[in-house]
């Protein structure tokens, strides 16, 4: 992965071997560009330098392996207290992306977007291989399931009544 101050992430060779860049908030360029300063402090930079590397003993410079990442995340998870509301023993570093999708999901649906052509913007976005694995999101979250049931109801003309 790579930033830049421009608000752009490039992933670079991903498991299905594709390069995509993605747009970034400008909340997160900031704490970026804070890490990237904070990095040049402990590690020289270079043209090849990954942007996460580790900042002390072997592994400085070297670029953060998953379990450095999942190590990282833990502890960041535990120091702020976040609660668990999944099936698991506490939130993973996977669950942000499953909160990213139906977030943004849902938030189309309130805004009254057509969700259907913006489902291949989100699978790009999120890298998925086939498009189905984005769709998987409508049927994983209850909230999108009563979204997506509500639509259907009202263009199937089965509307809840008074008298039901």
């Amino acid at each position: 992965m790579s930033t830049s101050n421009t608000g752009w992430k490039t992933i670079r060779q991903t498991k299905f071997a594709k390069s995509r860049q993605l747009p970034l908030h400008p909340s997160a360029v900031a704490a970026l560009g804070c890490y990237r300063e904070e990095r040049a402090k402990h590690v020289a930079a270079a043209s090849d330098l990954p942007f996460l590397t580790g900042s002390r003993g072997r592994r400085l410079g070297q670029p953060i392996g998953q379990r450095q990442a999942h190590r990282v995340f833990n502890a960041l998870r535990d120091s702020l207290g976040w609660p668990n509301r999944g099936g698991h023993a506490a939130p993973r570093l996977h669950d942000l992306r499953h909160t990213f999708a139906v977030r943004r999901l849902v938030l189309w649906h309130a805004e009254g977007t057509d969700v259907d052509p913006m489902m291949l913007a989100l699978s790009t976005y999120m890298g998925h291989a086939k498009i189905r694995h984005t769709y998987w999101y409508l049927s994983a979250a209850p909230e999108l399931m009563a979204l997506a049931a509500g639509k259907f109801e009202s263009f199937a003309g089965l509307g809840g009544g008074e008298d039901e």
